[in-house]
């Protein structure tokens, strides 16, 4: 009887402890089914974030033209900047073999573009270089703005779901979780801010440039050639002496090798 008795007792314990497992199976997997679930459930809606009226056109355009006079075309160049609330980003001048030139880049509205082009071609007679262009990237920006969107509804999901970790365990993999959807969502951020100051301002890069007059420069006499003349030979004898200078221990010892060498033939010929 006794023996019925503790094998009793030894099924109950068993049976329960499989129960608690069971059971803390349970949670995990539910848990794991959740964030499985918020993550699905995230989906992205392009339609409701742009109408097809809300294109992003990035333009640019590159202008090269001659000009008589480079600093009152600068000038003008500056003037009409400032008009279109445009600015300039980077400004190079430097000088060719047979040219002055100036190299412009400008940031200019979008809205502006079209007007600031036509009006430096007013005072343009004829360009070398003109290339404009216009890349449409609605889609890309429709794109990375509905997924920022699904990034930061999936986040606010996670932090709801860590309130109601009790785990460790739970709370770990929730962080772990929303740490990289936080990366995401900086990569993200930062893409669309790119596009949106691409689409907004505008590139514009102008090349301008003058050609020397011919027979610039200073006109040498016949008379400053022959003595530049003099002076140059005079200098070549100068640096002649002061090479020998440097070597005048070899030339020392070639002297009296020579001069022992002499003497020994000399007086070879006496014998």
């Amino acid at each position: 009887m006794k023996s019925f008795f503790w094998i009793l007792i030894l099924c109950i314990t068993f049976s329960s402890c499989k129960e608690e497992a069971g059971v803390e199976m349970l949670d995990e997997k539910t848990f794991s089914y959740t964030i499985a679930d918020e993550s699905e459930s995230v989906t992205v809606n392009k339609s409701e974030e742009f109408s097809s009226n809300d294109t992003k056109i990035i333009k640019n355009a590159r202008l090269r033209y001659q000009t008589q006079d480079l600093k009152a075309s600068y000038e003008s160049l500056y003037k009409t900047t400032k008009n279109y609330k445009a600015y300039i980003q980077n400004d190079n001048a430097g000088t060719d073999y047979n040219t002055v030139y100036r190299n412009i880049t400008l940031r200019v509205p979008n809205a502006y573009f079209d007007a600031f082009i036509n009006d430096i071609g007013k005072g343009v007679s004829h360009f070398d270089i003109k290339e404009i262009s216009a890349q449409d990237v609605t889609e890309e920006f429709v794109d990375v703005t509905a997924r920022l969107k699904a990034k930061h509804t999936l986040e606010n999901r996670y932090l709801e779901i860590l309130k109601k970790a009790n785990k460790v365990s739970e709370i770990l993999e929730i962080e772990k979780e929303l740490s990289a959807i936080r990366e995401e969502i900086e990569v993200a951020q930062g893409k669309l801010k790119y596009l949106e100051n691409r689409v907004a301002m505008s590139t514009i890069s102008i090349e301008m440039y003058t050609e020397k007059a011919e027979g610039t420069g200073t006109t040498v006499s016949y008379g400053s050639k022959m003595w530049n003349a003099i002076t140059s030979g005079f200098n070549g004898l100068s640096s002649l002496f002061l090479g020998m200078l440097h070597i005048w221990p070899f030339i020392l010892i070639f002297v009296i090798l020579f001069i022992f060498v002499r003497r020994k033939i000399r007086n070879k010929k006496k014998l």
